[in-house]
């Protein structure tokens, strides 16, 4: 890939796209293109095809997609297969029309059956049953894999899929009704910091950059705290018999059991591996050093930890002295879910950020 190749990073102004646009860049890419949602809707045929005959761009980072936590994932079932399917068959497909040199197709750590062994290794690929809460996302992004992997046997093309673990860092999203599990108790965390020390010019300037149910900066303090208590941000009074006064405590509550592991990654060393891949990796050299036909990366740190645990490094970064509370009438998800990254490393990449690291990052770049 040399400095004047021509570059399409699909989804470049969410987290992933535009990680791998400062990842880019820092390297000298200059020739980097991005349409926004207005300017180009990937889930319709015609205007991905007339942009890329019109473009024709030289390699293709495909970041663009639906995506989000949980309850976003079992709530709009329909719209997260619609849409991914969509985005995914008109890029890939009109990259291999118009003859883009090599595509990177990023998907998720969900592909991966519920009940696999751990570490997951690639080749669990479609070895047993999804997890129900994303199975139509998880669908789609396996339906991605495998149309990159016949694109490359039946026409010698050269994409290459590779699945993330669960990222944070920039431009995450922090709607506590579609976000991840991370950038959702770290907003939350937050929020009850500012309620617990009585900052609530803090709690007005979040609640303007990110309304919450119709609830703003503007809204009244009684509206603000109904809202903050429906999403588990709550003021508690405790009265405690033995001394003569009543306390006033903070409550966070999460959902599940808080006991699931999860790994995290920091979107930038995300972006590192990504372009690295781009710039060193062809698929045809992988596949011959494998005796099963694997077509796809792990990108991981090869590090996990219990839900609890990361409200306890998150409750250390805010400052925050309240409790945390673990409501278990939610679905958990899958137990665990880590990845085996050997093969990342074969090809010489290790992470830069530890977890606290890049929480403490993330936690300082969204007070500003």
């Amino acid at each position: 890939m040399k400095l004047s190749s021509k570059i399409f990073i699909a989804g470049h102004t969410g987290m992933v796209g535009s990680a791998i646009v400062r990842r880019l860049r820092e390297e000298g890419y200059r020739n980097l293109i991005g349409r926004t949602l207005e300017e180009l809707d990937l889930t319709n045929q015609k205007a991905v095809t007339d942009f890329f005959a019109s473009e024709k761009p030289d390699y293709v980072f495909l970041a663009a997609a639906k995506v989000g936590g949980i309850l976003a994932n079992d709530t709009y079932r329909a719209q997260f297969i619609y849409e991914n399917l969509m985005i995914q068959n008109n890029i890939i497909h009109n990259a291999y029309v118009n003859r883009v040199k090599k595509l990177l197709f990023l998907g998720s750590s969900c592909i991966y059956p519920k009940n696999a062994p751990q570490p997951l290794k690639e080749e669990y690929l479609l070895t047993g049953e999804l997890e129900n809460t994303n199975e139509p996302y998880a669908i789609a992004k396996i339906a991605g894999i495998k149309m990159c992997e016949s694109y490359n046997l039946q026409y010698g093309t050269n994409f290459i899929s590779v699945m993330p673990t669960n990222l944070y860092g920039p431009n995450d999203n922090y709607n506590l009704e579609t976000s991840h599990v991370l950038p959702a108790i770290l907003r939350k965390v937050h929020l009850a910091h500012c309620l617990e020390t009585g900052n609530w010019e803090g709690i007005r300037k979040d609640l303007t950059n990110h309304p919450i149910g119709g609830i703003n900066g503007n809204s009244t303090e009684d509206e603000i705290l109904n809202i903050l208590k429906k999403y588990g941000i709550e003021l508690i009074l405790e009265d405690n018999p033995d001394v003569s006064i009543t306390r006033h405590l903070l409550r966070v509550t999460l959902w599940g059991s808080g006991q699931v592991f999860r790994e995290f990654m920091h979107v930038d060393d995300m972006a590192s591996a990504c372009v690295k891949i781009m710039k060193e990796f062809n698929i045809k050299d992988f596949v011959t050093h494998h005796a099963s036909r694997i077509t796809f990366l792990n990108i991981g740190t090869g590090l996990d930890q219990t839900i609890y645990d990361l409200s306890l490094i998150i409750k250390k970064i805010v400052g925050f002295d309240g409790e945390i509370k673990f409501d278990q009438t939610h679905a958990d998800g899958t137990f665990k879910k880590l990845l085996d990254v050997a093969q990342l490393k074969i090809l010489g990449f290790l992470p830069q950020h530890t977890l606290y690291e890049g929480i403490k990052m993330v936690y300082q770049s969204y007070i500003r």
